[in-house]
């Protein structure tokens, strides 16, 4: 896999990392990567809050993989940490190279370090190879998820 960085985001990373949102059939619907401001707007908000990371993995100096990780504290679950995964996106021509799961493992390393009992995340009804690949690493798909666009 050669060497490869897990850090937090930098406002410099933005454009990478919504060219990876966007290069894909849902998120080509989504994005907008021809305007920078409400995803560096985003960035700031993101960065600003110690409950939020929002990382990337590099290689070669070059942005490869992003996702963002969620703290939540809550009541629930006598009184549990949560955290949730999002937005994980890998550059399309390092995947089936196995970073997937490393980035995946780093996030669920993280929220233990973080003192989390329980690791969650989302994927849309049609992204049916990421739920592959999320049960092989372990994650159940134990519950519905509902949105409301507002």
């Amino acid at each position: 896999m050669g060497d490869l960085e897990i850090r937090r985001a930098t406002s410099e990373d933005v454009p990478a990392i919504v060219g990876m949102l966007a290069d894909d059939p849902l998120g080509a619907q989504r994005e907008s990567p021809e305007d920078m401001t409400p995803y560096l707007a985003a960035f700031e908000r993101i960065n600003a809050d110690p409950n939020q990371q929002l990382v990337v993995a590099i290689r070669d100096g070059r942005v490869i993989g992003t996702l963002q990780l969620t703290i939540v504290p809550g009541l629930s679950r006598e009184g549990s940490t949560r955290s949730i995964i999002e937005s994980v996106r890998i550059h399309a021509d390092e995947r089936g190279d196995g970073l997937g799961t490393r980035f995946i493992e780093w996030a669920v390393d993280e929220s233990r370090r973080q003192g989390c009992r329980l690791v969650q995340l989302t994927s849309d009804v049609s992204r049916k190879d990421a739920h592959r690949f999320y049960e092989r690493l372990g994650f159940a798909a134990s519950h519905v998820g509902f949105k409301l666009q507002l």
